[in-house]
């Protein structure tokens, strides 16, 4: 198993078991994400891997159990849900899809410090968030969003202004659940590109996909889930090999690597 280098684990999981729908979702999953750890969670649809998202983020809860079912996000076990939120950027496609009015880019981005989609009469702006937003929208390079509504935006112009939404309290790491579903492979490389810059301004990006070339080379540890349960866990050139793609997916694979980044071939 691999071992984070921090001292404070980001995430710790023990023996956590998920049930969705009268199904094991999760099936008594253990490991631990350092702070500071760049990772990639990969499977096939229905795996679990975004089920252990959602456990993260306290949408789904694991069973109460003797000697297991522990969560804990940088050493602790109860979270008030607004002041997790703020430690963890979140982007996903169920908060995309609740974009469905006409937000400008970056009152979408200033909307992060209040966990809004958008902002609304008794929300009180500050300069502070003012100047904070300006900030993210110049380092994401961005500027050209800024002024555009939502609901005019491609879905990777959209997916990039949610990472800026995502940034507004500084959160401690980014999580990524299916980055570039929807997305043509000019945006998607322009989302990784963003995803690498913030990769090497120090930020700690967990990045849920079933696509490999999500992966971005900043990115050093795999975590492989399959029916539930951690089914390989290390570093990615140990993790990301013929045999086990091969068992993941349940067929024949072969795998190619150019400047970093990983692709399948089936």
């Amino acid at each position: 198993m691999h071992k984070p280098q921090n001292h404070t684990p980001l995430i710790e999981f023990n023996a956590v078991t998920v049930m969705r729908g009268g199904t094991k979702a999760l099936d008594s999953v253990s490991l631990t994400i350092g702070a500071g750890e760049n990772v990639a969670i990969v499977g096939p649809n229905g795996s679990g891997k975004s089920t252990l998202i959602k456990v993260v983020t306290r949408e789904c809860y694991p069973l109460a159990r003797t000697g297991g079912g522990m969560v804990r996000i940088l050493g602790e076990e109860t979270w008030d849900i607004f002041k997790l939120k703020s430690m963890l950027g979140i982007v996903s496609n169920d908060l995309q899809s609740m974009c469905d009015r006409p937000i400008f880019g970056h009152e979408m981005v200033l909307s992060g410090f209040f966990g809004s989609i958008g902002l609304f009469p008794h929300m009180q702006v500050t300069e502070r968030m003012e100047a904070r937003t300006r900030e993210i929208i110049e380092f994401l390079e961005i500027s050209h969003l800024a002024a555009k509504p939502m609901t005019e935006m491609s879905t990777g112009e959209a997916r990039r202004i949610l990472i800026g939404r995502a940034l507004a309290h500084k959160p401690k790491a980014l999580i990524l659940d299916e980055p570039t579903n929807g997305l043509d492979p000019h945006a998607a490389r322009k989302f990784s590109n963003s995803l690498r810059k913030l990769a090497r301004a120090g930020k700690s990006i967990i990045l849920v996909t079933h696509h490999l070339q999500d992966i971005i080379p900043e990115i050093t540890r795999v975590i492989m889930v399959k029916d539930g349960t951690l089914f390989r866990d290390g570093a990615k050139s140990d993790i990301l090999i013929p045999k086990n793609l091969s068992e993941l997916f349940k067929m024949p694979l072969e795998i190619s690597e150019t400047n970093g980044y990983y692709n399948l071939l089936g």
